[in-house]
């Protein structure tokens, strides 16, 4: 993001369902609707509303805290996100289970993820995934497994990956830029590959959603240009210029992993969550009045808008990430053109709030203000496309520096609700 398991073993120590945990590695995980979960128990939903946080896994930004955990210590502060979710009014927890071209699960197409152990390939002796979903709709939550289709690495050696990763396998389907290393989308065996290595979850798992956040093509590095001339000259020919032909490459990822998600699982939702400007007014009439440094369309080479409108997506979460009234990009600015935009495409829209920025110290005045996310949610009130929020992320819902999580409870969510859906 800018700026978003069932257990081996049983673990001493741990609450939870743990009987259904050892049931669920390497297989789906049953659960029936969160609306019947809830009936069942006597809890009526009133009404719908997509209330979610992104819990981020690359880096250890949010999960776990540290790499190296024990599996009962990682499955311990997984329940105490999920228990925070629920005790927060929320309904669904977005767990970026493919961070770095590596898996949350036992993948057959890529290696165990390095932020669990601290070393890529290990095995963590136990299935976060497979315990995040059971755990997740336990408590009456959706769980969006959150995917990031492109990135390999944070850093460009690929001597650190582990050996029999893809990216090693495969030199050539890789290329460095701003220090990290990316699968080159130009490559239709790359999208390919991408998109089985992230079917294999839907396919296993019980999840509610399939999530992917603002990274397409790399964001753009000062003095650098994304080295895929090679690529462009054997898959290019067809098309004006290259930034045509690279909007052309995004436009497959989407519109085939839509259709293989229906084709495998159609229950399963399809959400992409951009980067909130799709491009400025001053670029494009039909943009936004914003005049953001980044443009989707531009720079990372994603027509968001043309996923909408072709109903490739099931909905789509845009990251506001900016404050109301902050002149380059105004989030009383966006939210309007993101609501003409669904209008009429049956894409349910749910806004990406930035609570990591409430009081950050960094950050301008507004985000002092323990009220500023509040003001978002009022204002979004008077949209009717806006079908509810999602929340950066599941440490900031926790800690909530100065409250502004709290008042967003206390405003707008007196009780829990159903998701959209």
């Amino acid at each position: 993001m800018t700026g978003a398991t069932g257990a081996a073993l049983a673990v001493t120590g741990t609450t939870g369902t743990a009987a259904a945990d050892g049931a669920v590695r390497g297989a789906t995980a049953a659960g029936a609707a969160p609306e019947a979960r809830s009936q069942a128990r006597g809890r009526p939903y009133r009404r719908r509303e997509f209330r979610g946080m992104w819990m981020a896994t690359v880096n250890n930004i949010d999960w776990p805290s540290r790499p190296g955990l024990t599996a009962g210590q990682q499955r311990s502060e997984l329940l105490v996100h999920l228990d925070t979710a629920a005790e927060r009014r929320l309904n669904a927890v977005v767990l970026q289970v493919r961070p770095t071209a590596d898996a949350l699960w036992p993948s057959p197409y890529e290696p165990w993820a390095e932020c669990l152990t601290g070393t890529q390939g290990r095995d963590p002796g136990w299935d976060p995934l497979g315990t995040a979903v059971a755990e997740a709709h336990a408590r009456d939550l959706q769980l969006h497994a959150w995917f990031n289709p492109y990135r390999v690495a944070n850093h460009t050696d690929p001597a650190r990956l582990t050996a029999s990763h893809p990216a090693r396998r495969h030199p050539e389907w890789v290329l460095p830029h701003g220090g990290k290393l990316y699968y080159d989308p130009g490559l239709p065996e790359v999208r390919r590959f991408v998109q089985d290595a992230m079917l294999d979850a839907v396919r296993r798992y019980d999840v509610d959603a399939v999530h992917w956040d603002d990274y397409f093509y790399p964001y753009p590095v000062a003095g650098q240009s994304f080295a895929d001339d090679e690529t462009y000259a054997r898959h290019g020919g067809d098309f004006p210029d290259r930034a045509s032909w690279r909007r052309h490459n995004t436009d497959l990822l989407v519109s085939e992993m839509s259709a293989r998600i229906r084709a495998v699982k159609p229950g399963v939702a399809f959400g992409v969550s951009p980067f909130g400007v799709w491009r400025n007014r001053a670029t494009d009439p039909e943009g936004s009045n914003t005049d953001a440094g980044v443009q989707t369309y531009d720079d990372l080479y994603a027509d968001t808008r043309k996923w909408v409108r072709e109903g490739w997506l099931d909905h789509v979460v845009p990251q506001l990430y900016w404050n109301i009234g902050l002149p380059a990009a105004d989030y009383a600015e966006l939210l309007p053109w993101w609501d003409e935009t669904v209008r009429g495409t049956g894409v349910g829209l749910y806004i990406g709030e930035a609570l990591h920025k409430a009081g950050d110290p960094a950050q301008p005045a507004a985000w002092q203000d323990p009220r500023e996310l509040s003001r978002h949610l009022e204002l979004a009130k008077g949209y009717s496309g806006v079908g509810g929020h999602c929340f950066f992320s599941a440490k900031e819902v926790a800690r909530d520096r100065i409250g502004a999580m709290a008042a967003v409870v206390a405003d707008h969510y007196p009780a829990r609700v159903r998701p959209p859906g």
